[in-house]
């Protein structure tokens, strides 16, 4: 097992990794650090929460001597990963005399130019900020040692291509240059084929960036329950503090609204947001003065915050590195974290596609129900119960009872008082929408036609493999299947029928739509028909 003393960090820096907590590098860390610190082009393939920066911070601080003028330029593509990055060098420059700098706009600048006039030997900035103080003649990158290109994808996906081609020219030709990325597409390529010399790919698979101290599961909700399933799982739950992710500004401004209404701690975090709301709502999260953080995935890139304990995809990423990228901000500093994914009937395929890209099964979880609910919230009162009770200072309420005490047994009383405290409003999450009435199937079973039938060249087996697959259930929730020449009919238990109807009325066999809708007694005739039909061929 490699540490980081097999690194041979000069003492300073190795105490200053040992106060960050490291036990062990990551893979990342292990592959970079010594390539790095012989001088090499490192092009590191590796998601947000895989220790990246430190793969490149702790090397860069290890060889850049102290001197007054900047050695050292991180550029990265938000304010949130600048002041994030620079965080992590102040830990690293802990016991060298080396001072790092964030840059970005929003920022004083003048508060920016002193202290570079006082000298700064790292520069960690964003690109539009650092060309702005290159252009005013307040930073100097001729003897700059080592570039970093921190997020190089998202940079070039924002428009900065232009911006970071002229900050490199005005670094040496010698310089040595680190490019870390989420993804390699082309423009990254190209990117790196006229700045790097012979540059070593490190690349960091989706396994290992799926680290194991996150528990990641999922429930399958319908669209029209997603609101009230999350809310179960907040009340079952110990989500001190959570990132809940929607897919666009709407969904932040709703999902906010409606938790705010049901009188959970929440905030929302997006695009529309002015730097100094965002810097107010991510303080009052840092705080934990709210206990939800409602935001998007661009939003969200770049926030580090230790003690996350849970990451919920509200909306399910449309990609894995969105995935990946979201559950990142949990489970860290060898803190177990929890990512749960909502996954409606047509969001299944894109799970099991994150399932295969990532090369680990997500686990089911049935949505809490009613009674796991009030069986949490009372639990609560009880710990609550217990602590003022040791605490003491109940003189005062002792004589609001007054002759209770006489009329009532104590224990009653108790009970009572705990009843009320844990009372939950727990909306119901019925599916009278989905009453499918009398379809003629089996005890406890509904029963559906779809115009899927033998000319399809499908088997009854094909057909539950279908149904297995679109659904996400298992093959015992299947029941009986007769298949005719156009068409079929097939039995779901009960409970699954909900989701096997909504996944199966988007789902298309061959490029064409499936016809699904449930059966009526009177269909026998059409049965009849069929039977003819099959039976002439």
């Amino acid at each position: 097992m490699t540490t980081f003393l097999d690194f041979a960090l000069s003492k300073k820096v190795q105490q200053a990794v040992d106060d960050m907590g490291y036990e062990e590098p990551s893979p990342i860390q292990t592959q970079c650090i010594p390539l790095i610190m012989e001088g090499k082009d490192v092009i590191g393939q590796a998601q947000t929460g895989t220790g990246k920066t430190a793969a490149f911070g702790i090397p860069m601080v290890e060889t850049i001597p102290v001197a007054r003028h900047v050695q050292g330029i991180v550029l990265t593509p938000t304010r949130e990963l600048a002041i994030q990055v620079a965080g992590e060098f102040r830990k690293i420059c802990k016991y060298k005399r080396i001072r790092s700098l964030p840059i970005y706009g929003g920022q004083s600048i003048g508060h920016q130019i002193k202290t570079l006039q006082q000298g700064v030997q790292i520069v960690i900035g964003t690109p539009g900020r650092v060309l702005d103080h290159i252009r005013r003649g307040t930073l100097a990158l001729d003897k700059v040692r080592i570039l970093v290109l921190d997020e190089a994808d998202e940079m070039l996906d924002m428009g900065f291509i232009e911006d970071i081609q002229s900050i490199i020219k005005e670094t040496p030709a010698d310089r040595q240059t680190l490019l870390f990325s989420a993804t390699i597409p082309i423009e990254v390529k190209r990117l790196s084929a006229q700045y790097m010399k012979n540059p070593v790919n490190i690349s960091i698979n989706r396994g290992e960036v799926t680290v194991p101290l996150i528990d990641q599961v999922y429930y399958k909700v319908l669209e029209r329950h997603k609101l009230e399933s999350l809310s179960r799982f907040i009340d079952s739950q110990d989500v001190q503090l959570g990132i809940v992710f929607c897919r666009t500004k709407r969904g932040v401004d709703e999902l906010t609204e409606s938790l705010i209404s049901r009188g959970y701690l929440a905030d929302a975090l997006h695009g529309d947001l002015s730097q100094a709301q965002r810097d107010r709502v991510m303080k009052k999260f840092r705080n934990g003065d709210i206990e939800l953080l409602i935001a998007t995935d661009v939003a969200a890139r770049g926030i580090d915050v230790s003690n996350v304990t849970h990451v919920i995809n509200y909306d399910i990423p449309q990609d894995t590195e969105s995935y990946v990228h979201r559950i990142g901000r949990t489970g860290r500093a060898g803190r177990r974290g929890l990512a749960l994914t909502l996954v409606t009937p047509r969001e299944y395929k894109i799970l099991r596609q994150i399932e295969r890209e990532i090369g680990i099964k997500l686990t089911f979880q049935e949505v809490p129900s009613t009674e796991d609910v009030v069986e949490r919230m009372a639990e609560q009162w009880r710990e609550r119960l217990s602590t003022a009770v040791q605490e003491g200072g109940l003189a005062p309420y002792r004589a609001m009872l007054g002759n209770l005490v006489d009329e009532f047994d104590p224990i009653d009383l108790v009970a009572a008082a705990l009843k009320m405290a844990a009372a939950v409003d727990v909306n119901p999450m019925d599916d009278k929408e989905y009453d499918f009435g009398d379809t003629g199937g089996g005890a406890g079973m509904v029963r559906f036609f779809i115009s899927v039938g033998r000319s399809a060249k499908m088997s009854p087996a094909d057909l539950v493999r279908l149904i297995t697959d679109e659904a996400g259930i298992p093959k015992e929730a299947v029941g009986k299947v007769d298949m005719f020449d156009k068409f079929s009919f097939f039995e779901i238990e009960k409970e699954s029928a909900p989701f096997v109807y909504e996944s199966l009325r988007h789902s298309k066999l061959n490029g064409l739509r499936v016809h699904v809708e449930p059966a009526r007694p009177r269909d026998a005739s059409v049965e009849r028909k069929g039977r003819f039909t099959e039976g002439n061929k």
